[in-house]
């Protein structure tokens, strides 16, 4: 079984988060609670590679799709398609999105780092997402404002959800030789049992 403190995560900062400048803003939130980068890389993502990270099937499609049908039903817009095309719409706007510039792609470790980058980054609408959190804090969009625009919500970044999503998406953005083992400083402090050596 592996340590908690050897957990690994999968992070983007999307184009939004490049453009704006804020990847130095966002990278220090993470190493400044400890947690430490072990792959990294800037890249302009290939359509079927992001198809493939959102990994949504058609039920999915057909859940999202009933959802946005009902929703424009109540609010008098037409409906000019099955409702399992307004789902693929959904992840369709992401990889216009997430394709139309660099990201920057990370794997990032420490303890449970899986929760602890998510609580980090903050809910996914940067609207209803607390502040002190990456997307509370930098970005301002809303579901209803690129629902709107029928464009993707624009919230600088993403990170995996759960351990075996992480492992998951990491393959597909990084080949194993790309993810570096190292140890840092901060580690002994923040993981070692004896301390025994800071005093001099």
């Amino acid at each position: 079984m592996q340590h908690p403190k050897k957990e690994q995560t999968f992070v983007i900062i999307k184009p939004d988060g490049v453009q704006r400048s804020l990847i130095g803003e966002i990278i220090s939130r993470f190493e400044r609670v400890g947690l430490k980068i072990t792959a990294m890389k800037l890249l302009v993502p290939e359509a079927e590679q992001c198809w493939k990270h959102y990994n949504k099937d058609d039920a999915w499609f057909q859940t999202k799709g009933d959802r946005i049908v009902k929703n424009r039903e109540e609010n008098n817009m037409p409906i000019d398609k099955p409702a399992i095309e307004y789902g693929r719409d959904i992840i369709g706007q992401l990889v216009t999105f997430m394709t139309a510039g660099p990201v920057l792609a990370m794997v990032i470790e420490g303890n449970q780092a899986v929760g602890i980058v998510t609580k980090l980054v903050g809910g996914t609408e940067p609207l209803t997402s607390d502040i002190g959190t990456i997307r509370g804090d930098y970005t301002l969009d809303s579901y209803e404002l690129s629902g709107i625009d029928e464009r993707a919500v624009r919230n600088l970044i993403h990170c995996s959800d759960k351990p075996e999503e992480a492992e998951r998406e990491i393959k597909i953005w990084f080949d194993e030789k790309e993810i570096i083992s190292y140890r840092s400083i901060n580690e002994a402090m923040l993981y070692d049992v004896n301390l025994d050596g800071i005093l001099e």
